[in-house]
């Protein structure tokens, strides 16, 4: 399947898939078609990162962000990238990408993404992000409040804010 029909059915099963607080974690299938292969015969490399897309994509749909990214004009930015490859991903093959918010802090959100298949992982992506508006950053308590969470933030594994440094 190709990255817009990939896109097109994370929007349309969103919905379906039920609406979820921003500390909770999205969890959907995903298979590994011919156009995903690199000269190996397995997944490419860079294709982790875009399927792991699709999870952000699903958490901003499902915690009800979208609405406000949209009437606010906010944008994500990934401001770094770390992942950690484990097992191939081979042509046919499903996989479960989950993918989890672990916190932040003023300035930068952390998540998690697990790509996993018979309880092996098999690669797994830590981000850190932030939104950004026409007026500049958008503080990261604005951002949980406009998905609902009023509470604070969980606390995130000082291991992943060095690696993500």
């Amino acid at each position: 399947m190709n990255l817009i029909m990939r896109l097109i059915w994370v929007i349309l099963t969103a919905r379906s898939r039920g609406r979820m607080g921003v500390t909770d974690t999205s969890r959907f299938s995903l298979r590994c078609w011919p156009n995903d292969l690199d000269s190996n015969f397995h997944m490419n490399n860079g294709r982790y990162m875009t399927v792991m897309d699709l999870g952000r994509l699903d958490l901003i749909l499902r915690t009800g962000l979208w609405r406000a990214m949209r009437e606010r004009k906010w944008y994500p930015v990934v401001g770094s990238a770390k992942i950690t490859f484990r097992r191939s991903v081979n042509v046919f093959e499903t996989f479960e990408l989950t993918t989890q918010i672990l916190g932040w802090d003023e300035k930068w959100l952390y998540i998690e993404h697990r790509m996993e298949r018979g309880g092996k992982l098999l690669a797994v992506g830590h981000i850190k992000g932030l939104f950004l508006s026409p007026d500049g950053k958008v503080p990261m308590a604005e951002l949980a409040a406009a998905a609902g969470h009023d509470g604070p933030p969980p606390e995130v594994d000082p291991d992943i804010f060095a690696a993500l440094a």
